[in-house]
C-alpha cells in the first residue's frame, strides 16, 4: 500500500495515445483497458481496507445521532485519503511505466483442459 500513497499519477485526465498503450506489452487496447481496470479495482480495494481499518479506531460502540462528535483526527485522515489520485489514473499511471505485470494465458494449455 506504500506504493500507492507515493503514486506519482496525475491528480487530473490526461489525453493518452492509443497507439503508445498498444506498445506497451504487445498488447491490443481491449487487453491493456481490462488489465489496467482489474488493478484500478486491486487498488480500490487496497485503500478501502486501510481506510476502514484507520477509521476503526474512533468508532465508538454506542452511536447516535446525538452522541457523533466531529474528531479532527479523523476529519485530517479522511481528507488526506480524497486527496489521494483516484485508482484509476494510478493503474493508468503504473501500466504505463511498466510496473503492472501480466501475462496471457496460453491458448495450447487451454485448449487441453
Amino acid at each position: 500500500m506504500k506504493e500507492v500513497k507515493k503514486s506519482s499519477a496525475s491528480l487530473t485526465t490526461i489525453t493518452r495515445d492509443v497507439h503508445e498503450i498498444e506498445q506497451i506489452g504487445g498488447i491490443s487496447i481491449y487487453e491493456a483497458i481490462a488489465i489496467m481496470a482489474k488493478r484500478s479495482n486491486q487498488i480500490s480495494s487496497e485503500i478501502k481496507e486501510e481506510l476502514r481499518y484507520k477509521l476503526e479506531e474512533f468508532a465508538s460502540v454506542n452511536d447516535n445521532l446525538e452522541e457523533i462528535h466531529e474528531n479532527r483526527e479523523q476529519i485530517e485522515i479522511s481528507k488526506y485519503y480524497e486527496r489521494l489520485p483516484k485508482p484509476s489514473l494510478m493503474a493508468i499511471d503504473e501500466f504505463m511505466r511498466e510496473k503492472i505485470y501480466f501475462r496471457k494465458p496460453d491458448p495450447e494449455q487451454e485448449s487441453n483442459d
